[in-house]
């Protein structure tokens, strides 16, 4: 199409025979010489290029040839109409009868026009996304003066002084380091997830490491593997349901004053509550976690009796002289022998039904398709039973540490990580996904691994 065109002719032709490019053509040329004077010639148009080269397709099929024929035009509208009504005056192709119908005319520059209006919606819109407004420059200024620091230690985002410093700060990710920098703390390094980098765990047994985390229960999961894979020496945690990248510079400095020995961590159980055992007055631990607290008796408020009995005293045996007139001892201890009796016979036939071994669990859960995940003890007890959607947090929040789990889902990287950071011996899943990390302290076994390591068990013996 040459760039003087206007508009394009499109038409469609049959054939009722076998016919070629050069036929049609042929025929238009022929069929319509003199048919609309000398100013509308279509040889005399192409010479002065208001006409344009004649574009025929044809394919034949059973005996009959289709095709379109596609004409360019310089003319104005009213000539380009009339031409393209020249063309179903075409009766013959050839040999063979045939038919011309126009479909359209189509006007080149309404399609111009259209990508026109399109390329300025483009552009229009990245004008207005790159207008910003006087606090969106302060603000990028500013994080670039903030971010301008952040370096890469072994692909993880760090601090301009993790690499050659002799103490590091471990915190979650990279917003955490950023705000660090902010307050002038350059030697954070960021883990990036609960999935510690080995990077990071190799670090901590070189450098001075201090875990700074989150108050929630996603730091606590961090710090645990941390202690596994790597050397932490002290703990510094953010105000119970804060992140350190939401705290002030204050806060941020009054949690690092705080940190405490990694040992006492450890022996406490719970971070948050270690930290705030040793320094209540910054952030003292969560109501839920605080002893009620009880006046110690003094010198002045205890009298001597032998009448009341001290609460918390274990009540000896009864002897006859210490029961009621006509109840003799024999007959409470046999009415509570019998209580015990009743209440253990019932308990027996309520625990009778629960699966007793590692393998019935599996055919109840897996097996028989339930969609659930059963949290087992030592002696493969039930502590909890939920959703397959719930594993991870059932794991991870359980009061008691499964011995084993048993899921009827595929065991993914994530469900493992929380397993071996809750110190769960084994897994039984319906099938395993793939690991980018398997911890060796976890048996993983699918339901059909179980049952052939059953079946070779019974074999040898």
């Amino acid at each position: 199409m040459e760039d003087t065109d206007k508009y394009l002719i499109h038409a469609d032709v049959t054939a009722e025979g076998v016919v070629e490019r050069n036929d049609v053509v042929g025929a238009i040329f022929g069929q319509t010489e003199g048919l609309l004077g000398t100013d509308l010639d279509l040889r005399t148009l192409q010479q002065s290029s208001k006409v344009g080269r004649i574009d025929v397709s044809i394919n034949s099929q059973n005996g009959q040839s289709f095709g379109r024929i596609t004409i360019a035009s310089g003319l104005d509208r009213v000539e380009t109409a009339i031409l393209a009504a020249s063309l179903e005056t075409i009766e013959r192709i050839g040999p063979c009868r045939s038919t011309v119908d126009v479909e359209r005319i189509e006007d080149v520059r309404a399609a111009k026009r259209r990508e026109v209006v399109e390329r300025a919606k483009g552009l229009l819109g990245a004008f207005e996304e790159s207008t910003m407004s006087s606090a969106e420059l302060v603000e990028q200024v500013r994080e670039s003066a903030r971010t301008g620091e952040v370096v890469e230690f072994e692909g993880l985002p760090a601090g301009p002084r993790v690499a050659e410093g002799d103490a590091i700060v471990v915190v979650e990710g990279r917003a955490d380091v950023l705000t660090l920098l902010e307050y002038g703390i350059k030697n954070a390094v960021a883990v990036e997830g609960t999935n510690v980098p080995d990077a990071v765990a190799a670090l901590t047994g070189e450098r001075t490491a201090t875990a700074f985390l989150d108050g929630d229960r996603g730091g606590d999961l961090i710090l645990k593997e941390l202690a596994q894979v790597g050397d932490i020496d002290y703990v510094a945690v953010a105000p119970t349901g804060k992140s350190v990248e939401d705290l002030s510079r204050e806060e941020v400095h009054e949690s690092l004053r705080g940190k405490v020995a990694h040992e006492l961590v450890a022996e406490a159980g719970n971070p948050r509550e270690a930290v705030a055992a040793t320094d209540g007055s910054a952030r003292p631990a969560p109501a839920e976690h605080v002893a009620p607290s009880t006046p110690e008796p003094t010198l002045e408020t205890v009298e001597p009796t032998t009448d009341v009995e001290p609460p918390s005293a274990r009540p000896s045996p009864p002897d006859a002289e210490d029961q009621p007139s006509g109840e003799p001892v024999e007959a409470r201890a046999a009415e509570t022998d019998g209580a015990t009796g009743e209440d253990e016979s019932r308990e027996t036939a309520e625990t009778e039904d629960e699966p007793a071994t590692l393998g019935a669990h599996v055919r109840e859960v897996v097996n028989d398709e339930s969609d659930l995940t059963r949290l087992l003890d030592g002696e493969f007890a039930l502590i909890a039973e939920v959703p397959v959607d719930e594993t991870f947090d059932a794991i991870a929040e359980a009061s008691a540490v499964p011995t084993a789990v048993v899921t009827d889902d595929e065991l993914d990287q994530r469900v493992l990580d929380v397993a071996a950071q809750r110190g769960v011996e084994q897994v039984v899943a319906r099938s395993t996904g793939e690991f980018v990390k398997r911890p060796t302290d976890v048996r993983v076994r699918t339901a059909d691994q179980l049952r052939s390591d059953s079946v070779d068990a019974d074999e040898s013996d």
